[in-house]
């Protein structure tokens, strides 16, 4: 059984840095993808960053790029987001999700979802 745990988050000031992580269990192989995903009050689910396990390549969203920088964990199975330069508009609560195989980065092609974290920018 898979199980996608998140850890971080919090209240940080504009301009500052967080790092999310997640733990995702029950994979029996390096075949699945890991993303992270927000929902801000009002607004659809959207995505933010995506890594495949086996090979490391990702996805950024445009709102994001050059902000986030999602990577594979020391720990197996584990992945991290590190938020830099953060705005008040990245506030959100943030999912961690995984599923097998390669996918778009988009929450529907995602099968397996974390409780969520919350993210507040404000000053």
């Amino acid at each position: 059984q898979v199980q996608v745990v998140e850890s971080g988050g919090g209240l940080v000031q504009p301009g500052g840095s967080l790092r999310l992580s997640c733990a995702a269990s029950g994979f029996s192989s390096d075949n699945y993808a890991i993303g992270w995903f927000r929902q801000a009050p009002g607004k659809e689910r959207e995505a933010v960053s995506c890594i495949r396990r086996s090979d490391a390549s990702t996805y950024y969203a445009d709102a994001v790029k050059g902000r986030f920088t999602i990577s594979r964990g020391s720990a197996k199975n584990t992945v991290t987001l590190q938020m830099n330069s953060l705005k008040p508009d990245d506030t959100a609560v943030y999912y961690c999700a995984a599923t097998l195989g390669h996918v778009y980065c988009v929450p529907s092609e995602y099968d397996y979802w974390g409780q969520g974290t919350q993210v507040t920018v404000s000053s």
